[in-house]
């Protein structure tokens, strides 16, 4: 569905912070109860972040994922695996009674690899499944790679692939052959492991769709250093002879960090793309829009020019714009698979041709209306009477802190003042979450979508990332206790009165 093509609204809610007793969010009871909320407020998106595996070592940012294909385990339902039949009831640990806000990785990973163990064990012994054998084959081309890149991991003591015995590392045919000997058992577990992901998220998102609700994915343009895609395919990106990055990328100082944000991951060898045809990245998009309806594409503008910083630096503040070749790619794109699920992130430093681009593709972009308020109100793209119906408004992302945090801690004296000029009223930091939802709404966006935690009114403690660090982020999960009819009711009066039911 184009998200355009009626008026609509949704909510943000990354599956790891949805409810649940095991330790983060999955694809359990809590994400269908979720789905039942959204119903019940006659929502039509349910925006996420991405579905692929994270680990400790990145704070489990789902930005930092192993795999650009594969998804996170963590998000495996224990419930689900009794509910159908590869667990029985005493084969879980007991709900450990986990603080209901807070997601707990380390109780999550270790809960559900046991659950992984005693399931498969009792798979093989019933034998593999038709249905299984199915999906293995399907899902070769990425899914053989990723299962040895964890179990190579994993028995080199979690060291990244750059530090492996030289003939993993550099993929020595006889060395990978031996290693899939050796590994088999543990192949096969990987395997299983990402038929249960991909068969529960298959299940969750067509009970959504029978409510009418589309998923909003996303893609994030970069990868991993660290990841199955680098190390299957290192011909692909900037890398040294090492197989260390050569360049990194990032985004230079901003409105989200004052030194900009060096990420880290590797920058992709744009010419080599282009010789293979693109084909990883059909192979990407062609993975993503079966698991998604929709695709919020991170960073669109890396697409047209991205910002390069030698791997050296300890900052973004050194780098400079390379240009990418967005026409060509998402021409070919286009070719591929016709009208293309996209929505373009175009928030940070956008430049005319990145406009033009956007444009030329027919992407709807991003407005966020914590940005609207500065000495350029009149004309600012992201105060409401400038956004145009080929838009997403949002109150903040998943990068934003929440309206009242933004309230409260951000909001600057002189910006306050113009904020109460625009709405006709003073507001308290208690009424502003609504007030910014409301303006959202009444927008002329075609599609509105909120932060959850914007239409409960949370405060700074339940902001989900802060841009340029590392500690604290991602760990923030919805109490179910906070999703209340009353809550829907209202959502949905708000809804129906902006035409967006």
């Amino acid at each position: 569905m184009n998200p355009l093509s009626r008026r609509a609204a949704g909510v943000l809610l990354p599956v790891s912070a949805l409810p649940g007793a095991y330790g983060v969010g999955d694809f359990g009871p809590g994400a269908f109860r979720f789905a039942d909320f959204l119903a019940a407020a006659r929502q039509h998106y349910w925006q996420i972040l991405p579905l692929t595996p994270t680990s400790g070592a990145t704070r489990h940012s789902p930005y930092h994922g192993s795999s650009a294909f594969a998804i996170n385990p963590l998000f495996v339902s224990p419930e689900l695996l009794v509910a159908d039949g590869f667990l029985d009831e005493g084969d879980l640990d007991p709900a450990p009674g986990l603080p209901s806000d807070t997601a707990n990785y380390a109780v999550a990973e270790r809960v559900r690899h046991r659950a992984f163990d005693t399931a498969f064990s009792r798979f093989e012994e019933a034998g593999m499944s038709d249905d299984y054998r199915r999906f293995c084959t399907e899902q070769a081309g990425w899914l053989d790679d990723y299962a040895l890149f964890v179990c190579v991991k994993r028995c080199n003591n979690g060291a990244a692939w750059p530090e492996w015995p030289p003939g993993l590392r550099d993929r020595v045919p006889e060395a990978l052959g031996r290693a899939r000997e050796q590994y088999a058992g543990r192949l096969e577990r990987e395997r299983f492991i990402q038929y249960l992901a991909d068969r529960q998220w298959q299940r969750l998102h067509a009970a959504c769709r029978e409510k009418d609700i589309r998923i909003i994915g996303d893609m994030p343009i970069y990868v991993t250093h660290d990841s199955a895609d680098v190390w299957a395919r290192p011909r692909l990106f900037r890398l040294d002879d090492r197989g260390m990055p050569a360049v990194v990328a990032g985004v230079p100082p901003d409105y989200f960090s004052r030194n900009g944000q060096r990420w880290g991951n590797p920058v992709y060898g744009w010419d080599r793309h282009r010789e293979d045809g693109y084909s990883w990245w059909a192979d990407r998009i062609r993975r993503t829009i079966t698991l998604v309806d929709l695709v919020r594409i991170d960073h669109f503008r890396g697409f047209v020019a991205y910002w390069e910083i030698p791997a050296r630096e300890k900052t973004a503040r050194t780098g400079r714009w390379t240009a990418a070749p967005a026409g060509d790619f998402f021409d070919r794109m286009r070719a591929e698979f016709g009208d293309l699920p996209f929505i373009a992130e175009d928030l940070g430093t956008i430049t005319d041709d990145v406009r033009a681009e956007i444009r030329r593709l027919g992407f709807p972009g991003m407005t966020v209306l914590q940005f609207a308020f500065g000495e350029d109100i009149a004309t600012s793209p992201y105060i409401p009477h400038n956004i145009g119906r080929h838009a997403v408004c949002y109150t903040g992302t998943h990068d934003n802190n929440t309206v009242a945090g933004w309230f409260a801690n951000e909001l600057a004296d002189d910006d306050k003042k113009r904020l109460f000029r625009y709405l006709g009223r003073e507001i308290t930091c208690e009424e502003a979450p609504e007030a910014l939802v409301w303006l959202a709404m009444m927008s002329v966006a075609r599609l509105a979508i909120i932060p959850v935690q914007d239409l409960i009114g949370l405060g700074s403690r339940a902001r989900l990332n802060t841009p340029g660090t590392v500690a604290g982020n991602w760990k923030w999960r919805c109490d179910p206790a906070l999703l209340t009819a009353d809550l829907a009711a209202r959502l949905r009066r708000m809804t129906e009165i902006s035409g967006r039911a």
